[in-house]
């Protein structure tokens, strides 16, 4: 059976450039969503922490904001493409993303079309709507509400918003308590404590994010021999979001470069660490420029938050929370390669 390095994160506090601590961990989705995809391929899947102590969901990470529910997300993406032309034109800052209420243009084209418009009258309307929230900085329920020919009052839509972002808070929720119902997260292997050999058991090692990586899997020597042994087979080699902190662990090779000096990759880019919690307060460094300094050749998406996942040779890396399902399913396609005897 294909055994996954599910290597997550223990950490619980980062220090920020004012040398203040922050709660930190995993971010619940990031680490959710692949395991349920990897234990569904029929991988074996064996949960890793540093210190082999339980690792712990990032309170952050369990925002409401980052637990839309599917059918949501894929509107919002739908609407979003509508925003302009060329889609390196759109900027989708995280606050326009959470606070103006776009989440729930799902919500609102239901009630369109209940009020008998066709679904493609719907999506033409609030995606209108939307994009006039976004350029302006907006709440989506103030422009909406100021179109008397919409049939919608303020009161409606208020309620489609407020119902949007219950059932996110239901979806953390129950997020979170899938992940704590897991054994693996609950007794999870110390890292620290595997042999050369118990490493090369394993055919692939996957790192979700959260800022917990940043903490206790870059520079950490336990982690740079589980690479090791992995890249010296060309076995995959998958991170998220911030997982890709892990790469930061890598030897360097016999000509004294890194590892991965010169493989392309992804990661949370600066641009997107300026709009989170931790960024906005100030952190002692940023994985953008760690990895570039490092050797990478980034390459980040055409926006931020945004899908985007970058695949060479062995690396597999996804950029942010959004990219999670695509890295998992880019991991699942290089090991069902590797299970038929083809390159992928």
């Amino acid at each position: 059976m294909t055994r996954i390095a599910y290597l997550v994160t223990s950490a619980r506090e980062m220090t920020l450039a004012d040398g203040s601590q922050h709660p930190t961990g995993y971010f619940a989705e990031e680490a959710l969503k692949p395991y349920e995809r990897f234990v569904a391929a029929g991988f074996d899947v064996t949960v890793i922490t540093p210190d082999g102590q339980p690792p712990h969901a990032d309170p952050y990470g369990l925002s409401w904001f980052f637990h839309y529910p599917d059918q949501d997300k894929d509107y919002l993406a739908s609407v979003v493409r509508t925003f302009a032309r060329d889609v390196n034109d759109i900027r989708l800052t995280l606050h326009q993303n959470t606070e103006l209420g776009l989440a729930a243009a799902r919500r609102v084209a239901a009630l369109l079309q209940a009020g008998g418009r066709t679904p493609a009258e719907a999506h033409r309307i609030v995606s209108a709507a939307a994009r006039t929230a976004w350029r302006q900085d907006r709440p989506f329920a103030d422009v909406l509400a100021e179109d008397d020919s919409l049939g919608l009052t303020r009161e409606r839509i208020q309620a489609a918003l407020d119902a949007q972002r219950a059932d996110s808070e239901r979806l953390a929720a129950e997020r979170y308590r899938t992940l704590q119902a897991i054994p693996g997260f609950q007794h999870p292997v110390a890292l620290s404590s595997l042999t050369d050999a118990d490493l090369a058991g394993f055919d692939a090692v996957f790192t979700p994010g959260g800022h917990g990586p940043m903490v206790d899997l870059a520079g950490n020597p336990d982690a740079g021999r589980l690479l090791a042994a992995l890249h010296r087979r060309h076995a995959p080699i998958a991170a998220l979001c911030h997982g890709p902190a892990v790469l930061l662990s890598a030897p360097e090779r016999a000509d004294g470069l890194w590892l991965f000096d010169g493989y392309r990759m992804t990661a949370f880019t600066d641009e997107e660490e300026d709009q989170t919690e931790a960024g906005l307060l100030g952190m002692a460094w940023l994985l953008d420029v760690a990895l570039k300094n490092a050797g990478a050749v980034f390459d980040d998406g055409p926006s931020a938050w945004v899908s985007h996942v970058v695949v060479d040779r062995n690396l597999v890396t996804g950029q942010n929370p959004g990219s999670t399902e695509a890295t998992a399913d880019a991991v699942i396609k290089k090991l069902r390669a590797v299970e038929r005897g083809v390159a992928a």
